[in-house]
């Protein structure tokens, strides 16, 4: 068994007997490895963000928090496919990258049988022209309200004039064309939309921003209509 499959299988184990401890030199047993191996592989888990703890005491060892974890995701083959194509239209968004990062993710997850016969569906569909119209965006600007920080961009308006600005991040606006990040511009002291194609440079200060709302009013936008974005 190879690392991430053992990794994976760890998880489960623990998963499998939760709230129940599982000893260092059970799972050594268990795996095959040793107690060592195991001590590694659940500090690579716990660094990853996986809720894993150890229990001390003569009955004690490593426990999993089932409330704050999920079971395995059975996508098949075919769903995998779907969200591969659907990720093609988020070329040029602020959330490209995120979107990839998830649905491998969802794959590693998988089946491995599933997965296989996922990658080889994949590899049977072609697209024609480009992944997308837009520009993309730069990753610093996507990451923006994932990372509250104050932003230093260069900033070129319709007309080419370029600026240096300090702005607080609030929220994106996405349309056919373009997205754009609205924010507080410390520069005009007041909310603007700065379309991502025209920042020319990004630099993340220090500075965490005070906490300000994205209201209505703030997307009065005198054509269309915008809509936020639900998970539901």
């Amino acid at each position: 068994m190879n690392r991430t499959d053992r990794l994976y299988a760890l998880v489960e184990e623990l998963r499998a007997v939760a709230p129940r401890p599982r000893s260092a030199r059970w799972l050594a047993g268990h795996f095959e490895v040793s107690v060592r191996t195991v001590e590694r592989d659940i500090n690579a888990l716990q660094q990853s963000g996986v809720p894993v703890y150890a229990e001390p005491g003569r009955t004690g060892g490593y426990c999993l928090d089932k409330a704050r974890t999920l079971p395995p995701v059975n996508l098949t083959p075919g769903e995998a496919v779907a969200m591969a194509v659907a990720l093609r239209q988020l070329e040029g968004t602020p959330f490209r990258g995120p979107a990839g990062s998830a649905l491998r993710k969802l794959v590693a997850a998988m089946q491995g049988d599933d997965a296989a016969a996922a990658r080889d569906l994949a590899g049977r569909i072609h697209l024609l022209g480009d992944a997308g119209t837009m520009p993309s965006v730069p990753r610093l600007v996507a990451d923006a309200l994932s990372s509250p920080r104050v932003l230093r961009i260069g900033y070129g308006d319709r007309e080419g004039a370029a600026t240096l600005r300090e702005i607080e991040p609030l929220g994106y606006v996405g349309t056919a064309t373009h997205w754009y990040l609205v924010a507080w511009c410390r520069l005009r002291d007041a909310v603007r939309a700065f379309r991502t194609d025209r920042i020319s440079a990004v630099t993340i200060t220090a500075e965490v921003p005070p906490p300000r709302a994205l209201r209505g009013e703030d997307l009065d936008i005198p054509y269309g209509t915008v809509r936020q974005l639900t998970l539901s």
